[in-house]
């Protein structure tokens, strides 16, 4: 009986062992199959922490692969505040460092979070000295630095870059292409938080695709050079300057003033400095805008160039109010109601055109729409829809008034004239390229419409030479060089009395050039100058200084009209033609009035420059500097004038 009852002790005794066992190997089977990638990333959790690697941001360079925007590696700074020792005396240490208050480094050193960043994207050599302080708990991860080589240079095209990726400009346009594939790395520690690996790349990130721009970084340094000087010396409340390729539609510049770097865009005053106002900012384009309603009634025949408009001698009055003119003028024709941009010539051409053909030919041109060039912000402008005028709004818009534009939506739409009257969509991208200079996608020109005929865009042209040649647009003249453009003056309206302000508003200049083979079209802006007055006085003349610089950078050659005629000698007879291109300011009164330069002391090729603007027939007698001109300094040159120079070279031992 004893063993019996031993036996079967002994048996369910194994039986309660095996079923435990067969239960434990269950449970083992368990956990370490079906539980086996939750209980791994739980441990993960427990001893690590995973972290973002941020990629290389792909680079953003100009039309002919100049840097604009760059990275660079770097390193960034965190804390594992459980492997901290003592956080006073590490915080005292490290906070002269890393340019922090001790309070901060403290509370970072002490927060209850795992993983803090302390500073990102240290300089190499910050770097180095925290890893000289040999401290626990505090590592590196890699992280790429954004840099701007050309600091304020196309700062509002370009934008800026912040912890969270492209935040203005084509930084934040092309952010998807830009800004790459994430990484992911372990910062490691053990059960009691100490650190075990300062880090494990678990995924590389991969870099972002570079952006290829249309804007050309030389045309850009001469657009900023003028403007910034011009809004410096106006102390105006903004300045702009546009530059078009009317074939393709490029933007080749795009400078805007106030300004700010790239690189520190926080050391601003306020926000309103990172705006890019060419697209986001409209404004009432003023007499600028009479060549669009030129297009308009040139295309619709309702007046030819040498059709006569009576001025009115300087007012109108419409629905009971009366609009004046810059100048009290009789009869002109069409081409000198533009040459001389007559408002009452206007308005009356415009009345004959009718308010849903203009409105029809404005919507053509892209204003009341976005231009889609791809920038954040961009405004469409104010284009009411024609049931919503008053008897006042097509008298007024067609002198530029009751109608808001931006610079980009005015500038392509005087390319569209440049253009034989086909409106490209402007175009500031033209290709992506992957880490190894690879082209990934590329955007090309697109044409958005035929506007008007090439007649009608020719003859429109030849008018708007006129303006430059002979009208208001004097100043934008450029020796050698055909232009055609229009000015504008245009007031602002007052919030307190609702009428048109007296003070200086936007003055502006809109043209191209040459006229014959257009090279670019070319928008200068200046917002409520403090010392200026007219367009034709402000705006033109930055025209002509960065129209004569891109003319020369592009290499263009002058045209041959009206070579100067210079005769040598008391027995010459034969005039030889030369051909200069002269950087010399015109002498040219308020009135039109061309006065002769003082040229004494001048050598023959400095005479020369500064008499070619003029265009006059030149007769030279003897060599070396000017001793005797006629006509005298200051005395008015009528067309066809003669200047005869005597030269005589510096006796032995002078200078």
């Amino acid at each position: 009986m004893k063993d019996a009852a031993v036996r079967t002790r002994v048996l369910v005794l194994a039986a309660i062992l095996a079923l435990a066992f067969g239960g434990l190997t269950g449970r083992l089977a368990w956990l370490m199959i079906v539980k086996h990638g939750e209980l791994s990333q739980l441990a993960e959790r427990q001893y690590s922490r995973t972290v973002v690697l941020r990629a290389q941001r792909g680079p953003i360079v100009d039309r002919r692969g100049a840097a604009l925007a760059t990275s660079t590696a770097t390193e960034s700074l965190f804390v594992q505040p459980r492997s901290v020792g003592d956080p006073v005396r590490i915080a005292a240490r490290l906070a002269p460092v890393i340019g922090l208050s001790e309070p901060e480094v403290h509370a970072a050193l002490t927060s209850a979070r795992p993983f803090v960043w302390l500073r990102r994207k240290l300089p190499p050599t910050i770097a180095e000295q925290v890893r000289t302080l040999r401290e626990p708990g505090l590592g590196f991860l890699p992280e790429p630095l954004r840099l701007y080589p050309n600091r304020e240079l196309a700062a509002h095209v370009v934008g800026f870059e912040g912890v969270e990726g492209g935040l203005e400009g084509i930084e934040r346009a092309f952010n998807a292409e830009l800004a790459g594939v994430p990484g992911k790395a372990i910062a490691g520690r053990d059960a009691l938080g100490r650190e075990v690996a300062t880090q494990h790349l678990l995924r590389p990130p991969l870099p972002g695709h570079g952006v290829m721009l249309t804007i050309d970084s030389t045309i850009q340094y001469i657009a900023e050079r003028e403007i910034d000087a011009a809004y410096r010396r106006t102390h105006a409340k903004a300045a702009m300057v546009v530059v078009l390729e009317p074939r393709s539609g490029d933007i080749l510049a795009m400078a805007i003033r106030p300004t700010f770097n790239p690189n520190t865009f926080l050391d601003v005053p306020s926000a309103d400095h990172w705006r890019n106002r060419a697209v986001t900012d409209p404004f009432e384009p003023g007499s600028t805008f009479k060549a669009i309603l030129a297009a308009a009634a040139l295309e619709e025949s309702v007046v030819r160039p040498d059709d006569r408009i009576n001025g009115e001698n300087g007012a109108i009055t419409l629905a009971g109010t009366t609009i004046h003119d810059w100048k009290k003028y009789g009869w002109l024709t069409f081409a000198e109601v533009l040459q001389n941009s007559s408002n009452i010539g206007s308005i009356k051409v415009g009345l004959a055109l009718g308010r849903e053909r203009y409105y029809r030919y404005m919507k053509a041109f892209g204003f009341g729409a976005t231009t889609g060039v791809g920038l954040a912000g961009e405004s469409r402008g104010l284009l009411r829809d024609p049931q919503r005028w008053s008897l006042l709004s097509l008298p007024t818009m067609s002198i530029g008034q009751e109608i808001s534009v931006t610079a980009l939506q005015l500038v392509a739409a005087f390319g569209a004239i440049a253009n034989d009257g086909t409106l490209m969509l402007p175009r500031l991208v033209r290709s992506t390229f992957d880490a190894e200079g690879r082209e990934t996608r590329r955007f090309e020109p697109k044409a958005v419409r035929q506007v008007i005929s090439p007649d009608t865009a020719r003859t429109l042209s030849r008018l708007l030479v006129r303006v430059v040649d002979a009208g208001t647009g004097r100043f934008a003249a450029i020796p050698g060089y055909a232009v055609g453009g229009k000015t504008g003056t245009a007031q602002k309206l007052d919030p307190a009395t609702g009428r048109y302000s007296r003070a200086p508003g936007v003055l502006s200049f809109v043209g191209f050039a040459p006229a014959d083979e257009p090279r670019f079209a070319m928008l200068v802006m200046l917002d409520e100058p403090k010392n200026e007055k007219w367009g034709s006085e402000a705006a033109a003349p930055i025209f002509n200084a960065i129209g004569r610089e891109i003319l020369r950078y592009l290499e263009v050659p002058p045209r041959d009209a009206q070579p100067l005629q210079i005769v040598t000698g008391a027995e010459a007879v034969a005039p030889a033609r030369v051909r200069l291109v002269s950087t010399a300011p015109e002498v040219v009164e308020p009135d039109g009035t061309r006065r002769m330069p003082d040229l004494t002391g001048k050598t023959l090729r400095q005479a020369l420059g500064a008499l070619e603007p003029l265009r006059v027939e030149v007769r030279l007698a003897g060599q070396g500097r000017v001793v005797r001109q006629v006509p005298a300094p200051g005395e008015p040159l009528e067309p066809g004038a003669v200047a005869r120079l005597t030269l005589t070279r510096a006796a032995r031992g002078e200078r």
